[in-house]
């Protein structure tokens, strides 16, 4: 009777173990965290919720932080999920991209400055300090504030890119973070210039924010343009994982990218992939 009891205790003790880590898998396998690009993560945070409202079991965690951060976070095992608003770079083909949108990346001022186009070289000397007052390229007479993004944004890359220039030759006033602030900078200083996220830039002057987005190169820095294919500086928005998704992260990627949510993406001025 002893060794029965003793048999029966060490199975219970088992028993307990494996129904504790079949709940601790469980638990783990209903929360996705997701992190990256601060274009991709307002609506992301959107499809996130209505993902939940469907499934109330799971538990999405968006963070911000940079494109950067999302491959970075990815390849460390750390997140389940990045966010990248750009396209992969042949250093990066082990990983796993799902473009969910097209954006474009627009020059702002603020909407108090007369300027409304400026084509790239215009651009490329105000950034490294060739020009220095908005009067030599048809504004007031006033000193140019410059606004950088910070090193690890994406779109800091593709505007350097596609002006052809090394970040150490850019002279700013002001160096910020994410499309917000950004935002917030211009809006504060009516002299000021800034590059962000096209998308972000319409749903804020849309809510009343006092910027303009200038042409660049004499095509409308706008979703129409971005979806047409004509604006020069457009970049895909993307999802990427370690390996091909499986289980719930596959699921979320697949409603993410699904037709039915392609009136959230518009919301966001981004232009939707048809990928059904």
């Amino acid at each position: 009777m002893k060794i029965c009891a003793k048999y029966l205790l060490i199975n219970l003790f088992c028993l307990i173990i494996w129904a504790s880590w079949l709940t601790s898998v469980s638990a783990a396998s209903q929360r996705l965290i997701v992190t990256g690009s601060s274009t991709v993560a307002p609506l992301m945070s959107e499809i996130a919720r209505r993902f939940e409202l469907q499934y109330p079991e799971v538990r999405i965690d968006v963070q911000t932080g940079g494109s950067s951060r999302g491959i970075n976070d990815v390849r460390r095992g750390i997140a389940d999920i990045g966010m990248v608003s750009r396209a992969l770079k042949p250093n990066e083909n082990d990983l796993h991209a799902f473009s969910i949108a097209m954006d474009g990346i627009g020059i702002i001022v603020h909407a108090n400055n007369p300027v409304i186009s400026l084509n790239s070289q215009q651009i490329a000397d105000i950034y490294t300090g060739k020009i220095t007052h908005w009067k030599s390229v048809g504004g007031p007479n006033a000193r140019i504030t410059v606004v950088n993004k910070a090193e690890g944004r994406s779109t800091l890359e593709l505007f350097l890119d596609y002006l052809q220039l090394k970040n150490s030759a850019v002279k700013p006033h002001i160096i910020i973070g994410d499309n917000t602030q950004g935002i917030k900078t211009v809006t504060g200083n009516p002299h000021a210039i800034g590059y962000v996220s096209i998308g972000a830039a319409a749903y804020e002057a849309q809510r009343g924010a006092p910027i303009r987005l200038l042409a660049l190169n004499g095509v409308t820095a706008s979703v129409e343009n971005v979806y047409s294919g004509i604006f020069p500086l457009s970049r895909p928005l993307n999802l990427i994982t370690p390996r091909v998704p499986q289980g719930l992260i596959r699921a979320f990627i697949e409603f993410a990218r699904s037709s039915q949510l392609h009136h959230l993406i518009e919301a966001h001025y981004f232009v939707p992939i048809d990928t059904d």
